[in-house]
C-alpha cells in the first residue's frame, strides 16, 4: 500500500457491540505492518486522525473514529514457541487464540468473562478477569510491536524501549498502533467450577475470606434482593481429568436461562418497570447450584447475548465492602428499576502505569443497564461512591472523568503522558474521548 494511496475515501457506517457508539467514517484494512505505517504517515501529513479498532466491545468512546478507522482483523498470525511464548497478530480474537493454545497444550493464565475482543483491543483497555493472586491480561505481555504515527516500527520489551513497553501494555491506543504482541502462556490446566446462590450480606461480612477461598472468585448481586450468584473456580491439572457439564445442562443454563429467559426479563422490565423487582427475584433464583471441570478457557468465559451498557470501577480491595454496602443503601433508598446484576471481581496489583490495578490489589465493581437505555443516576451513583475512595474507571467502559481527575487517581499518569507526547505529539491517534481522559496532545 503506497503512502499516497493509504487513506481511504468514501465513509462506511460503524457501530460498537452495544450500539451506543456510532460513526460514519473512512475505514482501511491493512494486511501488513508496512500498510499500517503507510496509513499513519499519510494521516499525519494530511492532518487527519486515525483510530485502530478491534471487535468494538468497548462501551466508552475510546475506539470511536473521527477521520479514519484502522481495522486490524487481517493481522491474525499466531506463533507458539516451545517455552509457551506466543506471538499473536493484533487483530486475533481472544477466542481464536485460546483455542489454538489449547490445541498445543498451553493456556493463558487468566481471562475475562468475554472472549470476543481482539488481543490488541483487550490490552489497550485493560481487560482483566478475576483472582486475588492474578493480574489482568496485560501482565502476561512480554513484548509488543508498535507502529508510531511517524511510521517507525518499535519492537518493545523490558530491555528494548522499556518506557514504551511499560506504558503500551495498557496503552489506550494512544501511543501507536500495536500490530503484534508476545504473551507468556502456561501449560494448559483445568478449572473446577462450583457455582450457586449466596447473599450480599454474607459476602460483605466475609469479603476477604470469600474472595480468596479459591483461585478465581466472582459474584453477581441482584439489586432489589439480597441474593447473589457466586462462582468459585479452582485450578486443576489436566491429568486429574475433565468432567464438563452435560450438553443439555449447558444449553439449559447458559443459553435458555442466562440468555433467553434473561432477555425476556429485560424486555418485560423495559415495557413495565414495576415488574423489575419481582423479575430480579426470579433471575436470582433461576440458576441453581452446579459444578463441573473443564479446560480453563471454557470455564472463564460466559456467553453474553443480551446487549447492555456497562460501568466498572476499580477500587482498593479493602474498600470494596464499604462501596458495595453504600451502593446497596443508595439503591434501596431510591426508586430505581435495575434488572441487571452487579458484578464483583478481584485482581492482583501490577506495575503498569495506566492499569486499573496499578500499584494496588484491586476489586472491580460493575453495573449494567440494557443497551439503548439511559444509565442515568444508577451509573452516577456508582461513580460517586467509588470516587470517594479513589476509584479508577475501566478504560473501555462508561464513565464521566477527565484528565484532571484521572491524574489524581494514577500516580504514574504523567509518566504515560510523557511517552504519548513523545510518540504522538500531534495527536494523530487521538479522538475527542482521549482528549478528555488524557488531555490534548501538545501539538493540537
Amino acid at each position: 500500500m503506497a503512502a499516497d494511496t493509504a487513506l481511504p475515501g468514501a465513509p462506511t457506517r460503524w457501530r460498537n457491540w452495544s450500539g451506543n457508539q456510532r460513526a460514519d467514517v473512512a475505514a482501511v484494512r491493512p494486511s501488513s505492518v508496512d500498510d499500517v505505517a503507510a496509513v499513519l504517515c499519510s494521516a499525519a501529513e494530511a492532518g487527519r486522525r486515525v483510530r485502530p479498532i478491534g471487535s468494538g466491545h468497548s462501551f466508552s468512546a475510546i475506539g470511536r473514529p473521527e477521520d479514519v478507522q484502522l481495522l486490524l482483523d487481517e493481522l491474525r498470525a499466531v506463533t507458539v514457541g516451545a517455552d509457551g511464548r506466543v506471538t499473536v497478530g493484533a487483530g486475533t480474537p481472544l477466542y481464536r487464540l485460546t483455542a489454538e493454545l489449547c490445541r498445543r497444550g498451553w493456556a493463558l493464565t487468566n481471562l475475562g468473562d468475554i472472549d470476543r475482543q481482539t488481543v490488541a483491543g483487550a490490552l489497550a483497555t485493560g481487560t482483566h478477569g478475576t483472582g486475588a493472586r492474578f493480574g489482568g491480561l496485560a501482565t502476561q505481555v512480554r513484548a509488543l510491536q508498535l507502529v508510531t504515527p511517524a511510521g517507525e516500527v518499535l519492537h518493545c520489551d523490558a530491555a528494548t524501549h522499556p518506557e514504551v513497553f511499560a506504558a503500551a501494555r495498557v496503552g489506550l491506543g494512544a501511543l501507536g498502533v500495536v500490530t503484534a504482541v508476545t504473551l507468556q502462556a502456561e501449560p494448559a490446566f483445568a478449572l473446577h467450577a462450583v457455582e450457586g446462590p449466596g447473599t450480599l450480606t454474607a459476602a460483605l461480612e466475609q469479603f476477604e475470606a470469600l474472595m480468596t477461598s479459591t483461585d478465581h472468585v466472582e459474584f453477581y448481586w441482584f439489586p432489589h434482593t439480597d441474593a447473589t450468584l457466586l462462582k468459585c473456580h479452582t485450578r486443576m491439572p489436566l491429568a486429574d481429568g475433565l468432567d464438563p457439564l452435560p450438553r443439555w445442562r449447558a444449553v439449559w443454563d447458559d443459553e435458555i436461562l442466562a440468555n433467553g429467559a434473561f432477555a425476556g426479563v429485560v424486555a418485560a422490565g423495559r415495557r413495565v418497570p414495576a415488574l423489575v423487582p419481582p423479575l430480579a427475584r426470579f433471575s436470582a433464583r433461576a440458576l441453581g447450584p452446579r459444578s463441573w471441570t473443564d479446560h480453563s478457557h471454557r470455564v472463564f468465559v460466559s456467553r453474553r447475548r443480551v446487549r447492555f451498557l456497562e460501568m466498572e470501577y476499580a477500587v482498593a480491595r479493602g474498600d470494596a465492602p464499604a462501596v458495595l454496602a453504600e451502593l446497596r443503601r443508595v439503591h434501596e433508598a431510591g426508586d430505581w428499576r435495575t434488572a441487571f446484576p452487579v458484578e464483583v471481581r478481584l485482581a492482583a496489583a501490577d506495575d503498569i502505569p495506566l492499569s486499573t490495578a496499578s500499584g494496588r490489589d484491586t476489586a472491580y465493581i460493575a453495573a449494567h443497564v440494557p443497551a439503548g437505555t439511559d444509565p442515568g443516576p444508577w451509573f452516577g451513583a456508582l461513580e460517586a461512591i467509588a470516587g470517594e475512595v479513589g476509584g479508577r474507571p475501566h478504560w473501555g467502559k462508561l464513565h464521566g472523568l477527565d484528565a484532571a481527575v484521572l491524574r489524581q487517581r494514577y500516580a504514574r499518569f504523567d509518566e504515560f503522558l510523557a511517552v504519548r507526547d513523545r510518540l504522538d505529539p500531534d495527536g494523530v491517534l487521538a479522538n475527542a474521548h482521549l482528549d478528555r481522559v488524557l488531555g490534548p496532545a501538545p501539538g493540537r
